[in-house]
């Protein structure tokens, strides 16, 4: 048996939400097949309406709650970044560039070699 009460109370109240969850997201789906005759607007419309709906009933249960809390720190946290300035990012992207050019040379040569040196070793080949 459970010391706290309410945490059954909750798991049993968070299988319902989640059946409610697929419940409207499954007739987000069959609705946008079955209403096929309507404009494609409405239809759009009726599955945002349904998947925002869901989203919410989804934010009640314990889970929804944890990645809720979640969103909020990384928000938080994404404040805290010092961001590069532009000069500071393009210079970065162009010491990328020059690096992977001088390794794809640097490997295009060595594969050559390497054939070389198996074709030598092989006999296969001139």
């Amino acid at each position: 048996m459970s010391a706290n009460p309410e945490a059954s109370t909750n798991s049993s109240m968070d299988g319902l939400k989640w059946g409610l969850v697929f419940i409207l997201l499954g007739g987000a789906v069959v609705g946008n097949y079955m209403l096929a005759d309507l404009s494609v607007a409405l239809r759009v419309a009726g599955v945002i309406v349904l998947i925002a709906v869901a989203l919410v009933v989804a934010a009640q249960t314990s889970k929804g709650q944890t990645a809720v809390a979640f969103a909020k720190e990384s928000r938080t946290e994404v404040r805290k970044v010092v961001w590069p300035t532009r000069q500071e990012a393009v210079q970065t992207t162009l010491i990328v560039f020059a690096v992977t050019a001088i390794m794809a040379l640097l490997l295009w040569g060595l594969d050559a070699i390497l054939v070389r040196v198996v074709a030598f070793i092989t006999g296969v080949g001139s």
